[in-house]
């Protein structure tokens, strides 16, 4: 819903919150030494290898010497000269970082023996390729956004592990949800987190991640990527932050739509992602509201006015509105901590 009209033009007055968003940008870091594999303007499927990248990164000096005495552009590629044995002791081919100072034709190379392929896990067009920096992909379908997100991007089916008051238990996870991004309810902890990337799990959504659990699970992961294999893509997103809340209603009902169908789940941005062909997006109430901070953090009703200015804790005043939260008496909330969706 994007409009109000008539009596209920009041309601523009609580601020709204796309519950899905197309046109999506995602970035994909690129830092010196990576290998781009595609051009701005390129359409890419999922599993099309977008970059290669150095895991052993290192700093070496090579001499770069043209046949016209040219001076290369630094982020541009360099290889060691055609029928040159490599030795282990000498650098491979890497990306020009800068001169070195004071020695002509002189140059820091980024470059490294071992490497990893990146693929696209969503349908996307190359906006921009940056070395060194980042390549921007411009995402077909539609997204989900999230508050925060940690891992990689990854792809795979949609499960419904919890209900969205629920919490998964490590327990709860087997071998049986290889390949799945699971949607766990209102939150989930470190251990639970580190036996789903165990057990071949390719992604969780939840409601929250609490800040302990996922500096836990970012140690975790840096763990794994610098081990000597390679481990599959995971992810995690938080729909909305690390205080636990249950998973909004609106957005329930569209994941439990999306069960069974291909998703992605992207880092940066934090999103969910999906083709909509198909998939009937739930109407949204135009007075249902959501508490999004404050005491009834969490809380879902519906809408009755706006009551102007009202007095509440630590004498401030703000305006407000009447709620029915929950089917609880109707209750005096700030706008400012309310949101619609639509």
């Amino acid at each position: 819903m994007t409009g109000l009209a008539g009596s209920m033009a009041w309601l523009a007055e609580v601020p709204l919150r796309p519950l899905v968003v197309a046109g999506l940008e995602m970035s994909i870091p690129l830092p010196p030494g990576d290998r781009p594999l595609v051009e701005p303007g390129t359409v890419v499927v999922p599993g099309d290898l977008l970059l290669e990248h150095v895991r052993d990164r290192r700093v070496d000096e090579v001499d770069v010497r043209t046949p016209q005495g040219d001076r290369p552009p630094a982020g541009s590629r360099w290889a060691p000269a055609p029928g040159r044995r490599h030795h282990a002791d000498r650098p491979a081919d890497g990306e020009l970082l800068t001169p070195v100072p004071g020695k002509a034709g002189r140059w820091r190379l980024v470059t490294g023996e071992h490497r990893a392929q990146t693929a696209a896990s969503v349908r996307a067009t190359v906006v921009e390729v940056r070395p060194g920096t980042v390549i921007r992909l411009r995402v077909e379908g539609l997204a989900i956004r999230g508050a925060f997100a940690a891992g990689a991007s990854a792809r795979g089916r949609l499960e419904l592990a919890t209900d969205p008051f629920g919490d998964l238990r490590p327990g709860g996870i087997d071998v049986g949800r290889s390949g799945s991004i699971l949607v766990v309810g209102s939150r989930i902890d470190a251990e639970a987190l580190t036996r789903a990337r165990a057990m071949g799990v390719r992604g969780i959504v939840a409601a929250s991640v609490a800040g302990k659990d996922l500096r836990d699970f970012q140690a975790s992961e840096r763990r794994q990527r610098a081990a000597l294999h390679m481990p599959e893509p995971f992810g995690v997103l938080a729909l909305d932050g690390a205080l636990r809340r249950r998973i909004a209603t609106p957005v329930a009902a569209l994941l439990e739509r999306l069960a069974g169908h291909e998703v992605a789940l992207l880092v940066d941005p934090p999103a969910l992602v999906f083709d909509a062909t198909g998939v009937d997006l739930p109407i949204i109430p135009p007075d249902w509201v959501r508490v999004r901070g404050g005491p009834n953090l969490g809380a879902e009703g519906r809408i009755r006015e706006l009551v102007g200015l009202r007095r509440f804790a630590a004498g401030v005043h703000l305006e407000a509105a009447r709620v029915d939260l929950d089917g609880e008496p109707a209750a005096e909330i700030p706008l400012g901590d309310l949101e619609r969706m639509g």
